[in-house]
């Protein structure tokens, strides 16, 4: 059984929540990735900025749904949601857009446990942390190459 040190990516790129938006869908495009681990300046992950977080920004900006009832105002959503969601429609920086509570795997993780991960929570990059280290990057990709056949040494 295939564990997650073994179809991960080692040479992870990361980006500081400082970088602008603007510099980290450019990395995105020239890497043809989908996600990057945000990592602060002692290494520690902090988040992940996907393209979806980028494409977050064009949205039409949601109008808070409420009823009317005796003269006051009761909202139907959460109002720490909504200003959630215009924050990252504003965002700036990748702090600003980036998903805070990332979903990682540990090495000894099973590939079987890693795709029901990404499917069951539509992830598309998940970071390989070990003892609080960010240690490695699994992507669809990496998951894909474990369905093509192995090719043998020839000797």
């Amino acid at each position: 059984m295939l564990k997650a040190k073994e179809i991960m990516t080692k040479e992870v790129i990361t980006v500081s929540p400082e970088l602008k938006i603007t510099d980290v869908a450019r990395l995105l495009l020239e890497k043809r990735i989908n996600g990057l681990p945000v990592a602060d300046s002692q290494g520690r992950l902090k988040g992940i900025i996907c393209q979806s977080d980028l494409i977050a920004q064009q949205e039409k900006a949601p109008l808070p749904a409420f009823v009317v009832f005796l003269d006051s105002f009761i909202p139907l959503s959460s109002h720490k949601n909504f200003e959630k969601k215009i924050q990252k429609m504003a965002a700036v920086t990748v702090e600003q857009a980036m998903t805070c509570d990332t979903i990682v795997v540990g090495p000894e993780t099973s590939l079987e446990e890693v795709a029901t991960l990404m499917v069951s929570k539509n992830i598309h990059t998940l970071p390989v942390v070990d003892q609080d280290k960010l240690v490695g990057i699994i992507g669809k990709e990496d998951v894909l190459r474990t369905l093509m056949p192995r090719k043998e040494n020839e000797g």
